[in-house]
This record gives C-alpha cells, sequence and structure tokens, in this order.
C-alpha cells in the first residue's frame, strides 16, 4: 500500500495536477482503494472512520469523469452545513484545473442567492438533505443528467432525522446513475438503504479502525494568521529550546522555503521530502540521529519509518489534511512510554480541521499564547543560569581563569557577568521581533453557549431559523453549530453578538427556555 502513488490510480492529468499542488504525496488506504473502483463506474459503499481523507476519495472519482460541459451531474449529501462547505472547498481545489462549478446548498443561507447561482453552469452541487430537497421541489435543481450521488457521512445523516429527505432525493433520480455512499459505522438503517438503491454488484471497502489515542503526548495549539506564522514558530523554538524536533509542512515547496528561513535565523536545520534523493535524505536522517541537526523539516511521506530516539518535539507548521496524518506526525515523539510534546499552529480557517483532530482522537488540545520577547529573554535566563552552574559545578572552566583575572582587574565582576550574558544573548536571540507581542489573528466569529440541546429536539435547521428570526440578524451572520445532548455552541459575528445574546436570552425554544453566554474556549465539552 506504502508504494502506491495518485498516477497508479489511473487519474486524468488535470487532476493530478491539482493533487501536486495540494502537496499530497501518496493516497490514503480510503482513497487508494475507492478511486480506482469510483473511476470504473462501480457503486460504492465505503466504510472508513472521519479523518481518513473520505471527501478526496469520493471527490476524484467524479471530477475525473465528468467535465465541465456536462451540466449538473453530481449531488453530494451531507450532514451539516459546515460540513458540506468544508467538501465543496476541498473539491474546488481537486478541480482547479477542470474549472468545473461546484456551489454548496445548505439552509440558513438565502435560498435566492442560491437559485440564482445555480442558473450559472454548476456541474456539482454539495448540500444538506433538507435543502438539496427544497431546491428539487421548486425545480431549481435539475435531475436529468445526474450521473452520480454521493451520500456522505450516511450514519450521521441517519442520526440527525434525514433519511426521510435521503429517499425523497434518491427516488427523485435518474436509475441510471452511480451511488457512492460513506459512512464510519453501518447501521442497520443505512445497510436497508444500500440495498435497496445501490446496485446488485456495488463494492464494499471497508478500511480498519484504528487507535487514534494520544495519551502520553501533550497537545497544544497556538493561534496565526498567515503572515506571522513564520515568526510565531521562531518564537516559540527560542522559547521552548527543543533539543531534537520534527516540523512537519503540507508540500515539498514549504519544506524548502521553511528550512531557507530557518538557516537565516541560524538554527541547525535541513530538510526531507520526496523530490530529494535517497541518498540526501539518508544522509540527512543520519546527521540528525547523530544528534548535530536540532531540526528536521518533513512532508508526511519522507518522515514515513523515521524512529529516532530523544524527539521532545513535532510541531506542525501546517496541520495536515487528515487526522491519521496528525496521529502519525505526532506519534514520533512521546516514544518508549517517554512524554512528548505536540504543538501545532493554526490560522483562523484551520480551526473546523482543529475541532476534527479534537473530536477523533479525543485528545485535550490546549490553546497556549505565543511567547513574547520578554518570556523569551526569561527562558533563556534560566537556561544560561543552569549551564554556568553546571560549569562551575563540574569545574571545568581552569583554562580561561587567567582570561577572567585579567577581566576582573579592570571591571566590576557583575558588569563582566552582564556583559558576557549579552555577548550569549546576541547569538543566541536574534534582533528580529519587531515587538515585545505578536499580533494575534483576529477572531472571525464569537463563541455562544445555548442551554439547549439534542435532548431538546434541536437540529442544526431549528436553531439557525430561531437566532435569525427572534434576533432579526442575517444567516450570514450565523457560523458553525455544534449541537450536544445537553447544549449547543453556536459561532457569531462579533457586531451581532449583543443582539443575538439580548434578543434571544430567556424565551422558549422546543419548550426549554434558553440561557446564552459567551462560550469560555477552553470549557470542555461533557
Amino acid at each position: 500500500m506504502n508504494e502506491i502513488k495518485f498516477s497508479n490510480l489511473g487519474l486524468k492529468e488535470t487532476l493530478l495536477k491539482s493533487i501536486t499542488d495540494l502537496g499530497f504525496e501518496e493516497p490514503s488506504q480510503i482513497q487508494a482503494e475507492a478511486i480506482p473502483v469510483a473511476i470504473e463506474g462501480y457503486d460504492l459503499i465505503g466504510q472508513a472512520q472521519t479523518g481518513t481523507g473520505k471527501t478526496a476519495a469520493f471527490g476524484c472519482g467524479i471530477i475525473n469523469n465528468i467535465s465541465k460541459k456536462d451540466g449538473l451531474s453530481a449531488i453530494i449529501l451531507a450532514p451539516t452545513r459546515e460540513l458540506a462547505i468544508q467538501v465543496n472547498d476541498e473539491l474546488k481545489r481537486l478541480a482547479k484545473y477542470d474549472e468545473l462549478g461546484i456551489l454548496p446548498i445548505y439552509g440558513g443561507d438565502p435560498i435566492t442567492n442560491q437559485i440564482r447561482a445555480l442558473k450559472r453552469n454548476i456541474n456539482i452541487v454539495v448540500g444538506t438533505p433538507g435543502r438539496v430537497l427544497d431546491h428539487i421541489k421548486r425545480g431549481t435543481i435539475k435531475l436529468d443528467k445526474i450521473k452520480f450521488l454521493v451520500l456522505d457521512e450516511a450514519d450521521e445523516m441517519l442520526n440527525m432525522g434525514f433519511i426521510d429527505d435521503l429517499e425523497d432525493i434518491i427516488k427523485k433520480l435518474p436509475s441510471e446513475r452511480q451511488t457512492l455512499l460513506f459512512s464510519a459505522t453501518m447501521p442497520d438503517q443505512i445497510k436497508r438503504l444500500a440495498k435497496r438503491y445501490m446496485k446488485d454488484d456495488a463494492k464494499h471497502i471497508a478500511i480498519k479502525k484504528t487507535s487514534m489515542t494520544v495519551s502520553k503526548i501533550s497537545q497544544s495549539f497556538y493561534e496565526v494568521s498567515h503572515k506571522t506564522r513564520f515568526e510565531a514558530l521562531c518564537r516559540v523554538l527560542d522559547f521552548d529550546t527543543p533539543s531534537s524536533a520534527i516540523i512537519f509542512c503540507r508540500t515539498k515547496k514549504g519544506v524548502d522555503e521553511l528550512v531557507e528561513g530557518m538557516q537565516s535565523r541560524g538554527y541547525i536545520v535541513e530538510g526531507m521530502h520526496g523530490d530529494m534523493s535517497q541518498a540526501h535524505r539518508l544522509r540527512t536522517l543520519k546527521k540528525f540521529k547523530e544528534g548535530s541537526l536540532n531540526f528536521l523539516v518533513a512532508t508526511d511521506v519522507a518522515a514515513r519509518g523515521i524512529d529516532v530516539e530523544g524527539i521532545t518535539h513535532v510541531i506542525n507548521y501546517d496541520l495536515p489534511q487528515d487526522v491519521e496524518s496528525y496521529v502519525h506526525r505526532i506519534g514520533r515523539t512521546g516514544r518508549a512510554n517517554r512524554e512528548g510534546t505536540a504543538y501545532s499552529l493554526v490560522s483562523p480557517k484551520e480551526y473546523s480541521m482543529l475541532k476534527q483532530i479534537k473530536t477523533v482522537t479525543k485528545g485535550d488540545i490546549t490553546r497556549r499564547p505565543i511567547p513574547t520577547v520578554n518570556d523569551i529573554f526569561a527562558s533563556k535566563s534560566k537556561t544560561i543560569l543552569k549551564d554556568v552552574s553546571d560549569t562551575i559545578n563540574d569545574s571545568d572552566y581552569d583554562k580561561f581563569l587567567p582570561v577572567a583575572q585579567e577581566l576582573s582587574e579592570k571591571f566590576d565582576s557583575v558588569e563582566i557577568i552582564a556583559a558576557l550574558i549579552k555577548s550569549k544573548f546576541n547569538s543566541d536571540l536574534m534582533d528580529t521581533y519587531s515587538s515585545d507581542v505578536l499580533e494575534a489573528p483576529k477572531s472571525e466569529d464569537v463563541r455562544l453557549f445555548l442551554s439547549v440541546g439534542r435532548r431538546d429536539g434541536i437540529n442544526p435547521k431549528s436553531l439557525v431559523n430561531f437566532i435569525k428570526d427572534t434576533a432579526r440578524v442575517k444567516p450570514s451572520s450565523i457560523g458553525d453549530i455544534d449541537i450536544l445532548e445537553n447544549f449547543s455552541f453556536v459561532n457569531i459575528a462579533p457586531d451581532v453578538k449583543d443582539k443575538v445574546i439580548n434578543k434571544c436570552m430567556g424565551l422558549k425554544l422546543n419548550k426549554r427556555k434558553v440561557n446564552i453566554e459567551v462560550a469560555n474556549r477552553n470549557k470542555k465539552r461533557r
């Protein structure tokens, strides 16, 4: 499986070019097994846990087999607005050179805007079942040319009560279509749905569930913007001073650029990726193992098989594309029952991926403030004090005593020590930080806690309508929604926060009084 490349799967050149741009070097297991089956036209049941790359698994099969001139050819159904947006974004990146029209359709967004968009040349619709069915009934989604239907996270759609909407949609589609069903689990209702609406020769691909626990590794993340990512990394390294760390980038180009930037700052670092010769990679790995390199910057594929003792830190300069890769990455530290440290640099656009990682790994990934220059100074001062103390205790300084004696005859001893420390800092702490505090990324939303959840019969649609109609705010002001058993979280645009709290607080939704407060980002979900 490790030897399979995307170029071995029968994909067209435009799609392979997009995959290269995205930095994907090798397919995940579900991608390697599902893509050839999808390209051949078979109906497919793909059973794999969240975070294994299912979107590219069905997306590549569809994009490979349609063209811009085909009209609306595929409908992809997802359980939530957030997942529909996520799938839409990834498909657009995959279809970059095919110039396909791809449109997300979901509740909470004005239907008139969607109707106007559907009049353009759209090839793929990605939507939630309720809103897609609404468009079908209005006649704004035409079904006569549909060749592909994807049910993504089918078990979640079942849990959210969409089974009737799914059947209504499927019954209206042309019988000569390809159906791709992806689900982490296969409850009886999903099995019956597959048997009823998929062809007899449908292929079933089940990827063995792997453990995604990372209990021995301390995990944290830093909020960064695109322009502050590199400086944030340098601050973290200067503060923590890891003795041996692997830093992961998503692309080969990213590795080269980061290594160049780090070397210009004086870090002892080299890179590894798939474009480098095997001999070069082996030499680099040898230096890293021997300790002559402090930092190794690598892509996921290049780092495969690296087993180096004493790696104290793994740093995700870029978050990976799937949860499985994240677990594999941070597993490079914390070996042999030792504790390890994993840091991730996360921009606002990557919060949804971070949330997915937290959910699947059940990991406690805490937010840490980016170190200030004063923090770094204090940290390095402690290191210098320890180094000097250790040297004195070891009595390993005799040959320097004449120089010290000569200096002490001319200057005060405290002044001499301060000057030597300054000299040490000038070499270790570069004068490249423009300010004490690094500018934080602007928060896109305010996260609200609401005291209603699944037990109250709440779903995303009812919650959006409650907020929209009660507070008189635009649906576009409402962001990600997480509905749990006893309560919910909703992301709201900052400019409507007070309006939503004041208008909705104390009112009843499904006969339950709603209390609202600004959520603590570190609050643990029960």
